[in-house]
Protein backbone atom coordinates (compact mmCIF):
# COMPACT_ATOMS: atom_id res chain seq x y z
CA UNK A 1 0.00 0.00 0.00
CA UNK A 2 1.18 3.90 -0.79
CA UNK A 3 0.11 6.71 0.83
CA UNK A 4 -1.59 9.74 -1.07
CA UNK A 5 -2.26 12.78 -0.30
CA UNK A 6 -5.11 15.54 -1.11
CA UNK A 7 -6.08 18.72 -1.30
CA UNK A 8 -10.12 19.02 -1.61
CA UNK A 9 -12.32 21.04 -2.93
CA UNK A 10 -15.76 22.62 -4.76
CA UNK A 11 -15.19 21.35 -8.26
CA UNK A 12 -15.86 24.93 -9.00
CA UNK A 13 -13.25 26.32 -6.51
CA UNK A 14 -10.18 24.08 -7.55
CA UNK A 15 -10.68 23.93 -11.35
CA UNK A 16 -12.27 27.52 -12.19
CA UNK A 17 -11.42 29.95 -9.37
CA UNK A 18 -8.17 29.46 -8.90
CA UNK A 19 -5.35 29.76 -11.90
CA UNK A 20 -4.19 25.62 -11.09
CA UNK A 21 -4.14 24.89 -14.84
CA UNK A 22 -1.01 27.37 -14.78
CA UNK A 23 0.43 25.97 -11.64
CA UNK A 24 -0.06 22.32 -12.60
CA UNK A 25 1.59 23.07 -16.17
CA UNK A 26 4.69 24.56 -14.65
CA UNK A 27 5.02 22.08 -11.52
CA UNK A 28 4.61 19.73 -14.88
CA UNK A 29 7.32 20.93 -16.89
CA UNK A 30 9.36 21.46 -14.06
CA UNK A 31 9.53 17.81 -13.06
CA UNK A 32 10.00 16.86 -17.02
CA UNK A 33 13.27 19.27 -17.13
CA UNK A 34 14.84 17.57 -13.89
CA UNK A 35 13.64 13.93 -15.48
CA UNK A 36 10.94 13.47 -12.45
CA UNK A 37 8.10 10.87 -12.71
CA UNK A 38 4.88 12.71 -12.39
CA UNK A 39 3.22 12.62 -8.44
CA UNK A 40 0.16 14.29 -8.71
CA UNK A 41 -3.27 14.05 -10.21
CA UNK A 42 -6.58 16.10 -10.54
CA UNK A 43 -9.45 13.54 -10.34
CA UNK A 44 -13.21 15.47 -10.63
CA UNK A 45 -15.14 13.75 -7.90
CA UNK A 46 -13.11 11.05 -6.34
CA UNK A 47 -13.91 7.96 -5.54
CA UNK A 48 -12.17 7.76 -1.97
CA UNK A 49 -14.58 10.32 -0.84
CA UNK A 50 -17.21 7.33 -1.00
CA UNK A 51 -15.05 4.97 1.86
CA UNK A 52 -16.36 5.26 4.87
CA UNK A 53 -13.51 6.17 6.40
CA UNK A 54 -14.01 9.51 4.25
CA UNK A 55 -17.41 9.90 5.06
CA UNK A 56 -16.88 13.22 7.49
CA UNK A 57 -14.18 14.43 4.44
CA UNK A 58 -17.08 14.58 2.39
CA UNK A 59 -19.85 16.30 4.44
CA UNK A 60 -17.40 19.07 5.27
CA UNK A 61 -16.47 19.59 1.00
CA UNK A 62 -19.05 21.34 -1.33
CA UNK A 63 -20.66 18.69 -3.65
CA UNK A 64 -19.28 17.68 -6.95
CA UNK A 65 -15.71 18.02 -5.31
CA UNK A 66 -12.19 18.18 -6.92
CA UNK A 67 -8.78 16.55 -5.80
CA UNK A 68 -5.05 16.90 -6.36
CA UNK A 69 -3.93 13.65 -5.04
CA UNK A 70 0.00 13.40 -4.59
CA UNK A 71 2.42 10.72 -3.39
CA UNK A 72 4.64 14.23 -2.31
CA UNK A 73 3.33 15.71 0.71
CA UNK A 74 5.40 18.50 0.51
CA UNK A 75 3.48 19.07 -2.55
CA UNK A 76 0.12 18.80 -0.97
CA UNK A 77 1.62 21.37 1.83
CA UNK A 78 2.42 23.93 -0.64
CA UNK A 79 -1.06 23.86 -2.42
CA UNK A 80 -2.67 24.04 1.05
CA UNK A 81 -0.98 27.16 1.94
CA UNK A 82 -1.19 28.89 -1.57
CA UNK A 83 -4.98 27.98 -1.97
CA UNK A 84 -6.49 28.60 1.73
CA UNK A 85 -9.78 27.09 1.54
CA UNK A 86 -9.63 23.57 0.88
CA UNK A 87 -9.16 20.16 2.79
CA UNK A 88 -6.31 18.39 3.24
CA UNK A 89 -5.82 14.80 4.23
CA UNK A 90 -4.29 11.57 3.41
CA UNK A 91 -4.86 7.83 3.04
CA UNK A 92 -3.72 4.45 2.05
CA UNK A 93 -4.29 2.62 -0.86
CA UNK A 94 -5.08 0.33 -2.89
CA UNK A 95 -7.43 -1.07 0.22
CA UNK A 96 -10.84 -2.88 0.39
CA UNK A 97 -12.56 0.31 1.05
CA UNK A 98 -10.44 2.61 -1.99
CA UNK A 99 -9.47 -0.28 -4.48
CA UNK A 100 -8.03 2.73 -6.54
CA UNK A 101 -6.68 6.00 -5.20
CA UNK A 102 -7.15 7.80 -8.29
CA UNK A 103 -10.73 6.64 -9.49
CA UNK A 104 -13.50 9.28 -10.22
CA UNK A 105 -17.28 8.94 -10.21
CA UNK A 106 -17.71 10.72 -13.46
CA UNK A 107 -17.98 8.78 -16.25
CA UNK A 108 -15.73 9.87 -19.26
CA UNK A 109 -17.76 10.18 -22.86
Amino acid sequence: MKTYYYVLASQRFLLEEEPMEEVLRERTRHYHEQEKEIDFWVVKQPAFLESPRMAQVKAKCPQPAAAIISTNPQFITWLKLRLEYVLTGEFQAPSESIPDPLASLTSVS
